[in-house]
């Protein structure tokens, strides 16, 4: 390490309550050794760009992607954020994706990334080909099939249809981009802390293999896929910590099973419990007494 607390890059994708990230923004700027990088949904990007605080340690991304629930427009803004980065020259030692609905949670991230120089704190779980799951990035999915759906809907049903057949075997609209045959599938939450030299393994691999990025261009949520199954068929594989340092809470109900739910303060024995440095998703419109509390509790 080059310093006593390493310097680490967090790349946030946002798209709403710019007051709610400023906070966030500040609990990651806390101490000297963190730069910020921002990546704004084209849809908002005009109302909200104005409203995110500058600073040298803050970097808004001038260019941008529309953003959408379940396809491949995850990834781009990854990996925009990511070769942003990249061509910054800082020599950081870790990368930090996170959303704008996140906040700090627990003090003494630094110290827990100063412990653990090589570990990569990324959720992955092997997924087998025949499992369920696996429809979702080994058969070929329609734009509106990549969608979210939080109430009854036609779409919905169609794709719970798929996936049933899809485990009897029965592939209607198979993935014709080819993997090659020893490469296994995994699975895991979209959020990441990565060492640096992780993160540009990741943009080098994307650059020579665009079979890659092909292969999951047309998957369901391929952001819960592509970048948990490129780092576990690599060398940094045995790095993996399966665990994405954050806590959330799923759903339970029809309209919002498949999403995390919003917190509360009925949440915050559960969250300190947990003991995740992160949790999402907070909004301000809901519940500003809890973005108020860890933001005054938790600085790094």
């Amino acid at each position: 390490m080059k310093s006593a607390l390493p310097s680490t890059a967090y790349i946030l994708q946002i798209h709403k309550n710019p007051a709610q990230v400023n906070t966030f923004i500040s609990q990651l700027t806390a101490t000297d050794t963190a730069d910020v990088y921002v990546h704004i949904d084209k849809k908002n990007y005009d109302e909200v760009s104005p409203k995110i605080n500058r600073s040298p340690r803050i970097n808004v991304l001038e260019e941008s992607c529309n953003v959408k629930w379940g396809d491949i427009s995850q990834v781009d803004a990854t990996i925009m954020l990511l070769r942003k980065v990249l061509t910054s020259k800082v020599d950081y030692d870790f990368v930090c994706l996170r959303s704008g609905q996140d906040l700090l949670v627990k003090n003494g991230l630094k110290v827990h990334l100063m412990e653990n120089p090589n570990k990569i704190f990324m959720s992955a779980k092997f997924i087998h080909d025949r499992d369920i799951s696996a429809a979702h990035v080994n058969m070929k999915w329609f734009d509106s099939a990549r969608r979210q759906y939080n109430t009854f809907h036609p779409l919905r049903v169609f794709r719970s249809i798929m996936l049933k057949l899809y485990k009897k075997g029965l592939v209607l609209f198979p993935n014709r981009q080819l993997m090659p045959n020893n490469y296994l599938l995994y699975h895991g939450s979209s959020w990441f802390c990565i060492p640096i030299e992780v993160a540009r393994f990741i943009i080098d691999f994307i650059d020579q293999n665009k079979w890659y990025y092909q292969y999951f261009k047309n998957a369901l949520c391929p952001d819960e896929w592509f970048f948990q199954t490129l780092v576990m068929n690599s060398k940094y594989a045995d790095q993996v910590a399966n665990d994405n340092l954050t806590y959330l809470k799923w759903g339970e109900e029809y309209n919002n099973s498949n999403h995390p739910i919003n917190l509360s303060f009925k949440d915050i024995d559960s969250i300190e419990k947990s003991n995740k440095y992160f949790a999402r998703k907070f909004d301000e419109r809901e519940d500003v007494a809890m973005i108020n509390y860890y933001s005054e509790k938790v600085c790094m």
